[in-house]
């Protein structure tokens, strides 16, 4: 960590490519993602659909091999195996998958039938919606599975994938750091290489936050829920599960999540499916081009049939630094390389915003690299906010 810091971005090379695929079988209390009822959907419609924009894509982007492939949503596992593979075959005919190339895909529980036929497919990290440990907490949750159904999934993906993670929410209702110690030691047990744990946040117009609003729904406070986090970090760093990232915890270099990486270090990406996001850097070097597909399925299938899926636009200079900061700054051992924001955006981060964070013990600012303390990884979003460019 000590020498002066490159100011190339080394993630400039890097594409991936994100499938949302926006149908669940029941749609989560707490979910604020761009999803619909699956029993409303039209399936073979949208795939169609995509796989004609990822053509479109291609002729967008020119020739560029991706080092990563992304099913996300919603409930891809909804996705049939055919389905998924449709998808890996056009992107690898139309841009080249690179070798050891990382094809993963977010997995319902429920859905632990279609698992096997989801690796033969192509996906080789599985990433799972376990969210909880107990009945109670996932019916809390408004999850569709129980404890045994994620148990199952994860003995079954853990014996056809070559790499599983799984997702873990706490500062639930009602939940105790005794709670959260004990189920989080348990689910560290599993020998996933992989977890992501998340705090339960109330986001606005969620079925969760009306809940709030109206007195039904309690969530820890702010001191119960950062004690919570606390406590994350030391049981997972005590099982060999050590944060890379916030809310990521790996065993290995291997085992972390290599498309979320390229989210994080500011690399490009194409985005498919309604309302999936795309950012790519312009041929001409003078920043990114950011996209946003239409939203609504029947909008987004029309869209494309068009060729007007996407709103596309530049970002300015000051936008590209502010998420290169928002993004990167959430990197533990990589943190924030301010050389690189500035040679790239040509904006650079007020050394006085930096010193009083230093001085708050929230970052470190070493050699030209901004990293969150283990104090600063609670505060993350407000140090983001603070070393954002104005």
């Amino acid at each position: 960590m000590s020498g002066a810091p490159s100011d190339r971005d080394d993630a400039v090379d890097r594409l991936g490519l994100y499938v949302h695929w926006p149908y669940c079988a029941r749609i989560c209390p707490y979910c604020d993602f761009n999803v619909y009822k699956a029993a409303n959907g039209d399936p073979d419609g949208l795939l169609a659909a995509m796989l004609d924009d990822l053509a479109l894509w291609r002729d967008r982007v020119g020739p560029r091999t991706l080092t990563s492939l992304h099913f996300g949503g919603g409930t891809p596992s909804l996705m049939s195996p055919e389905a998924i593979g449709a998808v890996i075959e056009k992107a690898d005919a139309l841009f080249g998958l690179a070798t050891g190339a990382e094809i993963g895909l977010e997995a319902n529980p429920a859905e632990r039938h279609r698992l096997v036929g989801i690796a033969s497919a192509g996906v080789e990290r599985l990433s799972l919606g376990v969210q909880a440990l107990d009945d109670a907490s996932l019916a809390a949750l408004g999850r569709d599975h129980d404890a045994a159904a994620a148990l199952d999934a994860i003995e079954i993906a853990q014996s056809h994938f070559d790499r599983v993670s799984f997702d873990l929410i706490y500062a639930r209702e009602g939940q105790s750091l005794e709670d959260w110690a004990r189920e989080l030691t348990r689910a560290a047990g599993f020998g996933a290489g992989h977890l992501s744990l998340y705090q339960l946040t109330i986001e606005p117009g969620t079925a969760f936050q009306k809940r709030r609003d109206r007195g039904d729904l309690k969530p820890p406070d702010d001191d119960h829920a950062a004690a919570m986090f606390e406590l994350t970090q030391d049981v997972t760093e005590a099982a060999g599960l050590p944060p890379y990232e916030v809310s990521n915890h790996a065993r290995t270099p291997a085992d972390q999540s290599a498309h979320n990486r390229l989210y994080w270090q500011g690399a490009d990406w194409i985005g498919i499916g309604p309302g999936a996001h795309s950012r790519i850097g312009r041929a001409d070097k003078a920043g990114r081009i950011s996209a946003s597909a239409l939203r609504r399925p029947v909008d987004y299938i029309t869209g494309v049939s068009r060729g007007e899926a996407h709103q596309i636009e530049p970002l300015s200079a000051r936008e590209e630094a502010v998420e290169r900061v928002l993004m990167g700054l959430r990197l533990i051992e990589d943190g924030l390389n301010t050389a690189v924001t500035a040679n790239i955006t040509g904006t650079g981060m007020d050394p006085d915003r930096i010193s009083a964070l230093v001085g708050q013990g929230v970052i470190t600012s070493e050699a030209g690299v901004i990293r969150l303390t283990r104090k600063g990884r609670v505060f993350a979003d407000y140090a983001a906010q603070q070393l954002a460019p104005i």
